[in-house]
């Protein structure tokens, strides 16, 4: 019989870890064109020019409406809401009952009883269930990413333009009142006579606007972006340069969810179909424990326990007034060593089998990334998500090392490939396992996005 839930498949292959790392789904998709001129000046474009990234298909939307959308969003978040509401957004992260991560994504505060969540499946999903289970005077409705939903159009458009010109070209094409420039509030924007909703932040250290209305009349507003954008060089960001993009702002985009384990959370493994996204996504990489709880995440790990806010009462708190006082790993960017990449590439020419394909400019083979971080052949960190940065003209990943190794400067090795030739992911060629020498840096690595953009009035 087949499976219904993922607590079926789990309890059918047996160990979870297992189950993930042997995964047949490969990363996470963009569904936008690769490339629309060449993916290097994309890239390039956020940094010296303005680009325009269509972020309209990839990420899940949850809209949380009714007069308790506020208490269930506190309920699940470990963020603060005590200045929370309309024209408000906030990273907002959730945990599971013990602390660890379940996922992260963006929170718009729409109206004073309307919130949308945008990112990817696995924490809508979380909020979703919560609505349902608990006592709580809300709906919920999902717009799914348009992977899993092809046929259906959006309900809304979104673009982001970002860069040294950004606010140049926003202005000029502006209709309406004055923009919103500070720093993660949002404001109004008439394009080609539609009004749309704004978020401010930045990227590559530049102001920039996200732009989002209805889905009709999206392109109508994209043509107008194009149209006036050929004055200020715009480019369009395909899905080679897009993915490149989290790293250089410092956002991991995807923790593994803290959901396989625990009596806790076998209710929602139970409501979770055995289709769903965590049910068959991968994990690929050097890190390969048996226990799929080495794989969670705690929000320091991921530089958001500056974000956990013991002001109200939400899942995991206790666990995480217990976490705040231990030890931590620290996040950092990781600049790959230039020599030893080239080694990778060097190896295509050479005997089979040779180190791990690392595509570019996304050496990412699988949706949830996890490489061992090493010093002196011990384990001392866990790197995520590789990319040839074009502006920075090297590969980094960004990290998560022990606090004493967190200094700019530290030298470290990665483990790159998988053991023993490779796990049975069908886009994971028989390969061998090679050392990549490795720099520490701060995150973002961009100097201008870490002490600039977050300033912006």
């Amino acid at each position: 019989m087949a499976d219904k839930s993922l607590e079926d498949k789990i309890k059918r292959i047996g160990n979870p870890s297992r189950m993930l790392q042997n995964a047949q789904e490969g990363a996470y998709a963009f569904p936008i064109a690769p490339q629309y001129t060449n993916w290097i000046e994309e890239v390039r474009s956020w940094r010296n020019g303005v680009v325009l990234l269509n972020q309209s298909y990839h990420m899940t939307d949850l809209y949380v409406r009714g007069p308790d959308a506020l208490k269930l969003l506190s309920y699940v978040g470990v963020n603060s809401f005590a200045k929370f509401g309309r024209n408000k957004a906030k990273q907002l992260v959730c945990v599971n009952p013990d602390g660890y991560v379940i996922g992260d994504g963006i929170l718009f505060g729409l109206e004073d009883d309307e919130y949308l969540y945008i990112g990817r499946p696995p924490l809508a999903n979380w909020i979703a269930y919560q609505a349902e289970i608990g006592d709580f005077d809300v709906t919920t409705e999902f717009d799914i990413r348009s992977l899993e939903n092809p046929d259906k159009p959006r309900k809304l458009y979104r673009y982001e333009i970002q860069g040294p010109l950004a606010l140049d070209l926003l202005n000029e094409v502006n209709e309406g009142g004055p923009l919103t420039t500070k720093f993660f509030n949002m404001g109004e924007i008439t394009i080609a006579g539609c009004k749309a909703r704004t978020l401010c932040h930045g990227m590559g250290g530049a102001q920039g606007l996200e732009i989002w209305g209805p889905y009709e009349e999206g392109q109508k507003v994209y043509d107008r972006l194009l149209e006036v954008g050929k004055k200020y060089g715009l480019l369009r960001a395909g899905s080679r340069a897009y993915s490149t993009s989290a790293m250089e702002s410092g956002w991991i985009p995807s923790p593994l969810p803290a959901i396989y384990t625990g009596e806790a959370m076998k209710g929602y493994r139970e409501w979770l179909p055995a289709t769903s996204f965590e049910a068959v996504c991968s994990v690929g990489g050097s890190f390969q424990p048996d226990n799929v709880e080495e794989f969670y995440l705690t929000p320091w790990d991921l530089d958001y326990g500056r974000v956990v806010k013991f002001d109200h009462d939400f899942i995991g708190r206790e666990a995480l007034e217990k976490m705040a006082r231990e030890e931590h790993r620290t996040k950092v960017t990781l600049v790959w060593n230039k020599d030893d990449v080239l080694k990778i590439f060097a190896g295509m020419m050479d005997e089979f089998p040779a180190p791990k394909l690392m595509e570019l400019p996304t050496g990412n083979y699988a949706a949830h990334p996890y490489d061992q971080v090493l010093l002196d052949g011990e384990m001392v960190g866990i790197s995520t998500y590789p990319v040839y940065s074009a502006n920075e003209r090297a590969w980094i990943s960004l990290a998560m090392v022990r606090a004493d190794l967190a200094e700019q400067g530290t030298k470290l090795d990665i483990l790159w490939g998988e053991a023993n030739g490779g796990t049975d992911k069908p886009h994971v060629e028989e390969h061998r396992q090679i050392e990549i020498g490795a720099e520490v840096h701060p995150w973002p690595i961009h100097e201008a996005s870490r002490v600039g953009y977050r300033a912006q009035k």
